[in-house]
């Protein structure tokens, strides 16, 4: 059972990504709006069916507590610890992905009017990308520590 759930939570994954690529080739106006109007109905999609397979998976962890406490236990903590370090760095790529698209088009904006200033938008720009490298630490502590 627990295979047939992981193979729909994947089959749930690729359709959410394609249905997003989707709405965004189809779209002839590349404005913001139309951007996260995708985005959102992507995420209100993907979101509740991602809480469902969870909710679809405690009973399986259930039966395993009822058997074995001890080791249920232990299989609990260790699923808590991959959602923790899947949130982290999701979350953070999310905000990485916002962050370094405002301050790209901002710093190109910029560049464009005076080149002298290409150093300090990189820096701008990595800053914002820094985002990203503290969710993955943050994930290899959980999953390390």
């Amino acid at each position: 059972m627990i295979k047939n759930i992981g193979l729909l939570a994947l089959a749930v994954v690729v359709i959410t990504i394609y249905s997003g690529i989707y709405l965004l080739k189809t779209n002839d106006d590349p404005s913001k709006d139309k951007i996260k109007k995708a985005l959102k109905i992507n995420l209100t999609t993907f979101v509740p069916l991602m809480a469902m397979i969870i909710v679809l998976l405690l009973p399986a962890n259930a039966k395993a507590a009822a058997s074995e406490a001890a080791s249920a236990t232990a299989s609990n903590v260790e699923g808590l610890k991959y959602i923790g370090a899947a949130l982290s760095t999701g979350l953070a790529t999310i905000g990485t992905g916002y962050a370094v698209g405002t301050v790209g088009s901002a710093a190109l904006g910029a560049i464009s009017e005076d080149q002298s200033i290409l150093g300090r938008t990189i820096i701008f720009v990595g800053l914002a990308e820094g985002i990203a490298i503290f969710g993955v630490i943050i994930s290899i502590l959980i999953l390390y520590a």
